[in-house]
């Protein structure tokens, strides 16, 4: 052993998530900072909440019928946004099927899920409460709702649009919605007093650079919603916050875009043509949405599709119930420890489900599918046979590299291959054969195994991950 601290891993008995003991760490309640970052985020938006539902009581509603007709759209957009399946159809179908825990990592299998879109599920409501905030005049006539009754309706629309997920038996997204007030209050702000008050000028308030600031500003709001909902998934999750910062700006490139250019178009159209620009220009939005969720529901029946075909060798009895599934979700955890991308992250975890599948080729199982005590030679054909399957399967050529290299020395891997090679050793030596303490003594001979078969910094990472349990995955 040496000198680094080992993590609390905790032991599962036979009646675990996996039915298997030794299998899965004890959750670690968060940590204090993750729950200062998070009380940073809500308490603004609580104080910014009330703030503008007292003021806009107070001072009453401007041009009622425009408040309403926008807080329906909002609210309308949050129902469609997040209604149907669970988190709008953007789950991840592995390890999700029996509902289960995702096994090694100890995480409920909803926070496994990060798909094309789920970064925002309300578009709808998103580019209709920017384009409230954004509003200065309506039919030609100037508005004069202000900074808190924009707040205020976007709120009380978001809350109407919680109350279908909450009937449904899932929590009040309350993350989502203290990003929304923040995001849509920072964004009222920048706008509503400098054209309430002229301080924009005849150009920027009505000419030809009237659309290049509210794309300027909407650009500098989204960033902020970005960084807020990095800070919020590390607060949650543990996850270091570069990748997660990094995977939000990337998907501003695609269903952002399209928010942001839905709430400036709708700005600026309801400005000329009053409330009937709302349901013409949101169309193309809803269309957008509708495609996007077509699309998730192909990567989720794909995915469906691997994690069956990751079963035959369990189903044949080559290796235990569960494998497959757990190394997929602590491998992910692992890779994002490690600072992993979303695409990098997604070749990880197909190559995780099917390292196992080149031991069908064998004519008799290996002894809890472990292939560790086979001649190196026998290790490269089970790799090379497995790869050869799985470039089969239509999964990109990288999934079936890190097959075929999982007998190669670990420096000559890429660093997903020995990802995988890792966690799949952790998950063959702390199985049920292991007994009450198998888990430590798994890590331990990982350790002790980093100067010929496994990456240092990829045991640590392992060690950290099992370490914070539920918050890993």
């Amino acid at each position: 052993m040496t000198g680094a601290p080992q993590p609390d891993v905790g032991v599962s008995g036979p009646d675990g998530p996996e039915g298997r003991g030794g299998a899965s760490p004890r959750p670690v309640p968060p940590a204090g900072r993750g729950g200062i970052v998070v009380a940073a985020v809500h308490v603004p938006a609580a104080v910014l909440a009330c703030w503008s539902l007292g003021r806009t009581l107070w001072d009453g509603v401007d041009r009622p019928g425009i408040a309403l007709a926008f807080g329906v759209l909002i609210a309308v957009g949050e129902v469609v946004g997040r209604g149907g399946a669970p988190a709008a159809g953007y789950r991840r179908a592995v390890g999700e099927r029996e509902g289960a825990p995702l096994g090694a990592a100890g995480a409920p299998a909803a926070g496994y899920r990060r798909a094309v879109g789920e970064r925002e599920g309300a578009p709808l409501g998103a580019a209709g409460a920017l384009a409230y905030a954004l509003l200065g005049e309506a039919g030609g006539r100037p508005t004069g709702h202000g900074v808190p009754q924009t707040v205020a309706v976007v709120l009380a629309a978001g809350l109407i649009g919680l109350v279908p997920q909450i009937a449904r038996g899932r929590g009040p997204a309350l993350d989502h919605l203290a990003r929304r007030v923040l995001t849509v209050g920072f964004a009222a702000v920048c706008f509503q007093p400098l054209h309430g008050g002229g301080s924009l000028g005849a150009g920027m308030a009505s000419g030809p650079t009237h659309p290049l600031f509210l794309v300027a500003l909407l650009a500098l709001t989204t960033l902020c919603d970005a960084v807020l909902a990095a800070a919020l998934a590390r607060a949650r999750t543990g996850w270091p916050f570069g990748p997660l910062l990094r995977d939000e700006l990337r998907a501003l490139l695609g269903i952002g875009t399209a928010i942001c250019a839905t709430g400036v178009v709708i700005s600026l159209a309801t400005a000329v043509a009053g409330l009937w620009a709302l349901p013409v220009f949101c169309l193309p939005l809803l269309l957008t949405q509708c495609a996007f969720r077509r699309f998730a529901a192909v990567r989720t029946t794909y995915r469906q599709t691997i994690a069956s075909l990751a079963r035959s060798t369990e189903i044949a009895g080559y290796t235990p119930h569960g494998h497959a599934r757990r190394v997929a979700a602590l491998s992910r955890a692992v890779g994002r420890e490690l600072g992993l991308n979303e695409p990098d992250l997604d070749v990880l975890e197909y190559a995780a489900l099917m390292h196992d599948i080149g031991q069908l080729s064998l004519v008799d199982p290996v002894p809890h599918g472990a292939t560790a005590p086979l001649s190196s030679a026998e290790q490269r054909r089970i790799a090379l046979l497995g790869g050869a399957v799985v470039r089969q399967t239509g999964v990109p050529a990288e999934v079936a590299v890190i097959v075929e290299r999982q007998a190669d020395p670990y420096r000559d891997q890429p660093v997903t291959a020995r990802i995988v090679r890792t966690v799949n050793a952790y998950d063959d030596l702390s199985g049920t054969a292991a007994g009450p303490g198998g888990p430590l003594r798994a890590l331990e001979r990982l350790r002790l195994a980093t100067a010929r078969d496994h990456e240092p910094g990829v045991v640590e990472a392992l060690a950290r991950v099992l370490a914070r349990g539920g918050r890993a995955a």
